[in-house]
């Protein structure tokens, strides 16, 4: 229903008080179970990262980091697969309001935490080794590669699939 009120009003327009009444919920009650309006949108990131870092974790062992960390981003392809036009509009109002790209942000970096030490382990580096950027690095870029083929997913209106723009990203950095 959150979603229903950001659509028809827009995401600044729409108050907090009208999404807990939508909900039959008080407002104290909304912030019980929402630290902000931007977690009603963004809850859901922190697990995605989480599930992100596991399908790397399950990569064979063998495989280049680099590619295992774009398998790993199919959990994004995938969870936006059965609904492209709603993951469209959702990642267009992401990128549309300072506020939400802000929060989203900070919600991503939780991902290099998730990820760096996966990455490490591959690498054979110890993830607490903090002079040793390699792992961090290649997270990043990783991450600015998935940033950048999402910009291109919303700018052609999805009519490339996000899976093809993230493999033309990461492509760009491999020999």
């Amino acid at each position: 229903m959150a979603f229903r009120l950001f659509a028809e009003h827009g995401f600044d327009q729409t108050t907090v008080d009208q999404i807990a009444s939508e909900a039959g919920l008080s407002r104290a009650t909304f912030f019980r179970y929402f630290g902000t309006k931007e977690d009603v949108i963004l809850g859901d990131l922190e697990d995605l990262g989480r599930d992100v870092a596991r399908r790397f974790a399950e990569r064979p062992a063998g495989e280049p980091p680099w590619e295992s960390l774009r398998r790993a981003f199919d959990a994004l392809t995938e969870f936006n697969a059965d609904e492209p036009e709603k993951a469209l509009a959702y990642v267009r109002m992401l990128c549309e309001t300072p506020s939400l790209k802000a929060r989203q942000w900070e919600k991503q970096q939780a991902w290099h935490d998730f990820l760096v030490p996966e990455v490490s382990h591959r690498l054979g580096i110890d993830p607490a080794a903090v002079e040793d950027p390699r792992a961090r690095a290649l997270v990043a870029s990783a991450l600015a590669c998935k940033d950048a083929a999402t910009d291109a997913w919303t700018a052609c209106d999805g009519t490339i699939p996000l899976a093809t723009l993230i493999d033309r990203a990461m492509g760009t950095l491999t020999p």
